[in-house]
């Protein structure tokens, strides 16, 4: 029970910390913002300071900054949609940003403790690789890159290892200062015997180097930027086809996994460390989502006032207000069908379990 609390405040913080970021910018920019809500739900306290109403309510699953103009049609010159088109982008990029901030503070902390990290250089190959030599892999080669992506940290060899065909990978490695191609490389688990034991494996083993202040905040960006990739590569399988919507998870999924991890970890440091690192990830995924060029999303209004800007320009006309707020709605109303489907499917996998 103590870990579904700790991943309700964490989603409820994090959507906090998206609003505070429309919130501040909207200040600087001369926005009026009407309310700024921690938390959903009826009201626990509440204070009008000038213009605008803070007030922190009863449920921790999010929050909310009013702005003046925001949703419907306002003389105030001070409204949202009044103010200069780079302003309005600002605001509403500035979510996303203090998202991939919150983060990205997370990563950092989770390399504090880190003693050692493994790099994706080879230190050496099981005596049975069949790939060893010049014309293959070597100790001392770094792996730059698998399948033409780039690789930063060993988080990426175990990502793209993991998404091979299980036959071959284009490999790009760095030996003495030269780059070397290895196209069509039938890099792929095979079974060796290690210490007596049949073990399937690549045969590789990686490098370990002493944590430092430095390689720790190098780390700590290579895994938010990391995450980044990752929901680039879910979002490109979801359009080709290899995954489904049947394969996404929502919040009770997410909530129900970081459950299952808090009470199966060895020891609370180990469960609080793993709580941190899915907020990490949720916090980079809720960053990029949130600009995604889609109706109801900051993405999706981006989109509206750069394309009613280009409009403007080439036939001095743009979209109605009324017009993209039908669209807005739309877009809630699909998204909302999406996490009550997606909702649903967590609710079957749990009870089936």
């Amino acid at each position: 029970m103590l870990y579904i609390l700790l991943a309700i405040i964490m989603f409820g913080l994090l959507i906090a910390v998206h609003e505070l970021g429309h919130f501040a910018t909207a200040k600087w920019s001369g926005v009026q913002v009407n309310e700024f809500a921690v938390g959903m739900g009826p009201v626990l306290w509440k204070k009008q300071k000038g213009e605008t109403l803070y007030s922190l309510r009863a449920f921790p699953i999010g929050g909310y900054c009013a702005m003046e103009g925001e949703d419907e049609d306002s003389d105030n010159p001070r409204a949202f949609e009044k103010a200069a088109t780079w302003k309005k982008i600002i605001i509403l990029v500035a979510g996303a940003f203090m998202n991939f901030v919150a983060g990205l503070f997370l990563c950092f902390l989770l390399m504090v403790p880190a003693q050692q990290f493994i790099i994706p250089v080879i230190d050496s190959l099981v005596p049975e690789f069949p790939l060893q030599g010049e014309n293959g892999l070597m100790a001392g080669d770094r792996i730059v890159s698998i399948d033409g992506e780039r690789i930063y940290s060993y988080d990426d060899v175990s990502l793209f290892f993991s998404r091979s065909d299980g036959k071959t990978m284009d490999l790009i490695i760095e030996r003495e200062g030269q780059k070397i191609s290895l196209p069509d490389f039938a890099l792929y688990p095979r079974e060796y015997t290690i210490d007596g034991e049949l073990q399937t494996r690549y045969g590789i083993n990686f490098s370990v180097e002493k944590a430092t202040l430095g390689n720790k905040i190098e780390n700590g960006w290579y895994t938010a930027t990391g995450f980044v990739r990752i929901v680039r590569i879910s979002l490109g399988d979801l359009i080709s086809g290899d995954a489904g919507v049947s394969d996404l998870t929502g919040p009770v999924g997410i909530v129900d996994t970081i459950s299952q991890v808090g009470n199966n970890a060895a020891s609370t440091g180990m469960a609080l460390y793993q709580i941190l690192y899915f907020a990490a990830l949720i916090a980079v995924n809720l960053a990029v989502m949130n600009l995604l060029p889609l109706p109801a999303l900051d993405g999706g209004r981006i989109f509206f006032i750069l394309f009613n800007g280009i409009a403007m320009l080439l036939i001095h006309r743009k979209i109605p207000a009324k017009y993209e707020g039908y669209v807005h709605l739309a877009g809630i109303a699909l998204l909302l069908l999406l996490t009550l489907f997606v909702t649903f499917g967590d609710i079957v996998r749990i009870i089936g379990r």
